[in-house]
This record gives structure tokens, C-alpha cells and sequence, in this order.
């Protein structure tokens, strides 16, 4: 139906203006009135006029749309987009995550991008099962696989950061032992060319120990 209200006076001429030539190329019986043209005009609005909504049963707002607006899904053509191939979601991960710096190969890139493909399609089954084991919907959309690949991007940030500040503790650590093993080199030397001093000093003490025994 019509909304009434919507447009003012001037705007609805103005739009019948605009329509005024095809109108009559298209209905050349019919009177040039206001009427008939407005007619004309929400008869031509309704034919191309196409609107798409986009809703994702996963959401928790999905049943009390439905709820609240009944039309949306009585009055439409629904479309159930099936699930995606394994290829196609291969396709996706890689192209989410291919200007994402990962620390590997390209090689081991492209494991990953065919892991988590892999992944979203098990999932997939998984659900089906239990469909057909406990009579319950699990729905896995596109939107649940792309909220898996933010998930994985936003864990890699943090595991990595995580793994470089124990990297450079461990560093840190080698550094400080490497340093203890050279001063410990070094007190050697130092020691062995002390017990030489040593050594010197004993002799020197029994010598005169001796001459001291000899003139008493």
C-alpha cells in the first residue's frame, strides 16, 4: 500500500512531471490528470523497486524481528543461501588473510588458508549431525566463518606478542649467561696466573725458612 503522508504536494508533481512523457507513451488512452500519473508513477516505482535484506539467523535479534514484523518475512521472496564450498572458503580465508603479516612461509600461508576452510566445513557437518541426533538448528553462516578469521587474527596478535617478550627474555637471559661464561674464563686466567704468584712466594718462604733453621 501507499504510505500516506510521504511526499508533499510539490514533490509529488514534480515527480509526475518527470514521468509525464513515458506515461504517455505507455498509456496513450488515459487522461494527463495528477491522478492517474501518481497512479502511473507507484505502478512504475513498484515494478523496479527492489529492496534486499540481509538477516542471519544466528543473530538475537533474527526472532524478535520476525516477531515484530511479520511482512518482512510473509510478504517477501526468502532466498536460504546454501553452504559455501570448501574452495570458496579457502578463497575467502586467503584473501582476509593474505595482507595479514604472518610470521611464515608462504607455504605454511597456504596450509593455513586450506586448515581453515577445512575447518568451517566440519563445523558445517558437525551441526548437521547434531540436527538430525537432537532435532536442534545450529546455524554456521558466512558472518560465523568471517567472525572465525578476526577471532584467529586478533589470537595470533596477542600469542605472538606473548611469544616475542619470552623470546627476548630467553635472549636476554643467554646474553646474561654467555657473559657470566666469559668472566668466568677470565677469573681462570686471572687465578691460574695468581696460584703462579703463589707458587713464587711459597719458594721463596721455605727458602727462608730453611736459612732461618740453619743459622739458629
Amino acid at each position: 500500500g501507499e504510505e500516506a503522508g510521504l511526499f508533499q504536494k510539490d514533490e509529488r508533481d514534480g515527480m509526475c512531471a518527470e514521468v509525464r512523457n513515458d506515461f504517455v507513451k505507455d498509456r496513450p488512452g488515459l487522461d494527463e490528470s495528477l491522478l492517474n500519473l501518481y497512479a502511473y508513477f507507484l505502478d512504475r516505482l513498484r515494478d523496479n523497486l527492489h529492496i534486499t535484506f540481509c538477516f542471519s539467523p544466528v543473530n538475537a535479534k533474527f526472532p524478535i524481528r520476525a516477531q515484530k514484523f511479520p511482512a518482512v518475512f510473509s510478504s517477501v521472496s526468502i532466498n536460504w543461501f546454501l553452504p559455501w564450498p570448501e574452495d570458496a572458503l579457502i578463497a575467502v580465508s586467503a584473501d582476509f588473510l593474505g595482507k595479514f603479516a604472518i610470521d611464515t612461509s608462504e607455504k605454511n600461508k597456504q596450509r593455513l588458508y586450506g586448515l581453515m576452510g577445512s575447518f568451517q566445513t566440519m563445523v558445517g557437518e558437525s551441526c548437521a549431525v547434531y540436527l538430525a541426533r537432537m532435532r536442534r538448528y545450529v546455524y554456521v553462516t558466512p558472518k560465523s566463518y568471517l567472525c572465525f578469521i578476526d577471532f584467529y587474527k586478533s589470537m595470533y596478535k596477542v600469542k605472538f606478542e606473548e611469544v616475542n617478550v619470552q623470546e627476548k627474555s630467553v635472549n636476554t637471559g643467554l646474553t646474561k649467561l654467555h657473559e657470566a661464561a666469559a668472566d668466568v674464563e677470565k677469573m681462570k686466567v686471572h687465578l691460574r696466573e695468581e696460584e703462579k704468584n703463589l707458587a713464587i712466594v711459597e719458594e721463596d718462604t721455605n727458602k727462608l725458612l730453611v736459612k732461618v733453621k740453619s743459622e739458629a
